[in-house]
């Protein structure tokens, strides 16, 4: 009985998620760590465990939005491939080899550097702050490291790199309607490698909650998985009748004080 109480806060967590990816365009790593850490914690799960189980939980769960976001945008023709192409190696190698040796961060570590991410990216989200057009796109070579930035950050945040390849696209001159799809296909491969290297990274680790794949816990990423992709259409619905610009301050103030609610439980609990 007591396992089925929990199908709730995981389903709840599925519709807020897609509902946010479909209504602004934000993936949902920035929602999803803190309050996993919340229902892990009440659930009982080892303390030295959360934020790694967290992460590893929410960068599973986002591999069906992202696809689903991907396959929408290139029905429309606005994914820009070559780009995409070009950055698809080091994307890949940079969130695999974070989210493999996830083992030697320390949750403290992961903690501070989540919430000190998230803080970033709601005031950018609040400010409006938006980077100017004024160079060109970087070689194969210089594309491929940013993709490995991009893809190492975006492992210890559990996000598919939106907040970071869009400014980062849109500074290259690309269009922000191009730049936010390439930006969602890009999502793809940040989410499948760093949900294979968080499952390898706890593969052996001892005391891990029964249904887990290393530092993946299944019922989690089936629940949430299954109705974020549900509810991503309402929000893009949504978003071309609501006030967007006031709900992203909104979402703003509510990232910084999830990511100081995960704060004060992984040091205060």
């Amino acid at each position: 009985m007591e396992a089925l109480f929990w199908i709730f806060p995981y389903l709840g967590l599925g519709l807020i998620v897609g509902f946010f990816a479909g209504l602004l365009g934000i993936g949902g790593g920035g929602i999803m760590v803190p309050l996993l850490v919340m229902i892990f914690t009440y659930q009982g799960f080892a303390e030295t465990q959360l934020v790694h189980m967290a992460l590893g939980t929410s960068m599973a769960s986002i591999v069906l939005t992202s696809m689903s976001s991907a396959y929408h945008h290139h029905k429309h023709g606005a994914v820009r491939w070559d780009v995409w192409k070009k950055m698809f190696f080091g994307l890949l190698l940079g969130t695999f080899a974070l989210s493999f040796f996830i083992n030697d961060l320390s949750k403290n570590f992961l903690a501070i550097f989540f919430s000190v991410f998230m803080t970033y990216v709601a005031m950018q989200m609040f400010l409006n702050i938006k980077p100017q057009p004024h160079r060109t796109l970087p070689h194969r070579f210089g594309l491929g490291l940013v993709g490995f930035a991009i893809g190492g950050t975006s492992a210890l945040v559990a996000i598919g790199g939106g907040t970071m390849s869009v400014p980062f696209l849109t500074w290259c001159n690309i269009k922000v309607q191009h730049a936010i799809a390439t930006s969602a296909a890009l999502g793809v491969p940040i989410a499948l490698a760093g949900a294979m290297g968080y499952a390898m990274s706890g593969w052996e680790h001892e005391g891990l909650p029964i249904y887990s794949v290393g530092y993946v816990y299944l019922p989690a990423v089936l629940l949430v998985s299954l109705v974020s992709v549900l509810t991503v259409p309402w929000g893009v619905r949504l978003s071309h009748r609501l006030p967007v610009d006031m709900l992203k301050k909104v979402f703003a103030v509510l990232l910084l004080l999830l990511a100081l609610k995960m704060l004060q439980m992984v040091f205060f609990a």
